[in-house]
């Protein structure tokens, strides 16, 4: 028997990462030394604190729902852990209506557009860009309008230059600050051109927080939820996946726009059973020694960023060092005609060094490749060096 994909897959874009680790494994398998810098993963571990936390809370005999499904038995500790982290952090009170436990922000980025978006249906979404707005968008059957992100707008999507029409039709806008995966940043100010914008044209504003607590050199990352009145036409989404190094526990949050919130909770209630009692314990705990935590982790990355940075400027880039997420984003050298494909194949087939190129975030994406510093610095230092010979 054969089995024919859905429609709605056929008219997905290859998951880019899915294609990488492929290629990686059968160059390893035929024997060749890879440096993978392709992919946003933190290798260092979870925090102790937060680590002790889940094994306290897995073996607390006292707790007979240890064991049983997140979303029947769960913790009051991490909505109200969310609540503090979000009054400290950003000086933003959330009601408990405002607030939706996710199983880290890719889950949660599908279940909302399933919750909020009919098919035929117009959604916009960054490009370059996270490619899982758009596979949201493709699974609730909904069009995508692409926002391009350009360098001479600090990779910020020109509100004003989105169609007419566009904003006519337009349900859902994604942002995403900073930004995967062109490490811009932005201002309160911008979130505040958007609210209104969000406001005008009727709306809904999904803003992608995943980066918001890897910054560097004195930028503070603000929430869109600190202009006034952004709850009435917004939704945030945030992960504990790279703040706190992680990924593999899958644990967030989504908050705002109660409205919206509530769409979200609904397509989790019928399509997963929520996060085991022992992650939520210590994602809470995570959140309230983020002050402790963080700096420690962005220690690295930084060190990281710098060594990358410094390397490829004087290989002849001209790179500001970012101020915000855990990658670098460079121009594909003059020679490959902004080819960023063919130029991540030549640097692999001859370095064995991975980087993403930057088409596989869309179009608008082409003529620069993505680094990721989620990898250990002596891997790291070899790949620069590599890079170095070939120049």
């Amino acid at each position: 028997m054969e089995v024919i994909l859905a429609n709605r897959l056929q008219k997905l874009r290859p998951y880019p990462f899915a294609a990488l680790r492929r290629k990686i494994a059968e160059a390893r398998q035929a024997g060749k030394e890879v440096l993978n810098l392709g992919i946003g993963d933190p290798d260092r571990p979870t925090p102790d604190p937060v680590v002790a936390e889940l094994c306290r809370a897995v073996r607390d005999e006292a707790d007979l729902n240890r064991h049983r499904y997140g979303c029947d038995v769960p913790t009051t500790e991490f909505p109200q852990a969310v609540k503090d982290f979000y009054r400290r952090r950003f000086g933003v009170a959330l009601a408990g209506d405002q607030i939706v436990q996710t199983s880290g922000s890719k889950d949660a980025i599908v279940q909302f557009a399933l919750g909020i978006l009919n098919p035929g249906d117009l959604a916009i979404a960054p490009e370059p860009g996270y490619p899982t707005y758009n596979i949201g968008h493709t699974f609730a059957s909904a069009v995508t309008h692409y926002a391009p992100l350009r360098r001479e707008n600090g990779f910020l999507p020109d509100l004003d230059a989105i169609p007419a029409e566009v904003r006519r039709l337009a349900r859902v806008m994604w942002l995403n600050y900073p930004n995967n995966p062109t490490t811009a940043v932005c201002a309160l100010g911008f979130y505040r051109r958007a609210v209104e914008f969000a406001r005008k044209h009727d709306i809904l504003l999904a803003s992608d927080l995943s980066y918001s607590e890897n910054t560097y050199d004195g930028y503070v990352a603000p929430s869109i939820l600190q202009v006034e009145g952004a709850a009435d036409v917004a939704v945030e989404f945030f992960s504990l996946s790279k703040a706190f190094c992680m990924t593999g526990w899958r644990i967030g949050m989504a908050v705002g726009h109660a409205g919206a919130l509530k769409a979200l909770g609904l397509v989790k209630d019928n399509s997963d059973n929520g996060t085991l009692r022992a992650i939520q314990f210590a994602g809470a705990r995570a959140l309230h020694l983020a002050e402790t935590l963080i700096p420690e982790i962005n220690a690295v990355y930084r060190r990281r960023r710098d060594l990358v940075v410094n390397t490829l400027n004087a290989l002849g880039w001209q790179l500001e060092k970012p101020k915000g997420t855990i990658y670098i984003w460079a121009a594909v050298p003059e020679r490959f005609g902004g080819d960023s494909a063919g130029f991540a194949a030549d640097l692999f087939d001859k370095t064995g060094v991975v980087v993403t190129p930057g088409a596989v975030y869309g179009e608008h994406g082409e003529g620069f490749f993505r680094i990721s510093l989620t990898y250990p610095d002596e891997v790291l230092t070899r790949a620069m060096e590599r890079l170095a010979e070939q120049r």
